[in-house]
């Protein structure tokens, strides 16, 4: 069976897919409502691809379930 692969999302993608404005995500995410974003190299930040599947389909959830 092939796995399947989470792509990371660069902060432009999430911004196109959820609709949400920049400083929105970065206060939900201080607020705890929103993914926290993972580091990929010294100047680059990108979110699970999972993540935001799973909080688009329930933005209720609790974030420490994602």
């Amino acid at each position: 069976m092939a796995e399947s692969i989470d792509r990371f999302l660069r902060l432009d993608e999430v911004l196109h897919i959820t609709g949400l404005g920049r400083n929105t995500i970065y206060r939900r995410i201080k607020e705890g409502t929103f993914p926290k974003q993972i580091r990929i190299g010294p100047n680059s930040v990108a979110w699970r691809q999972s993540a935001i599947a799973m909080w688009m389909s329930d933005p209720t959830r609790a974030i420490e379930d994602l």
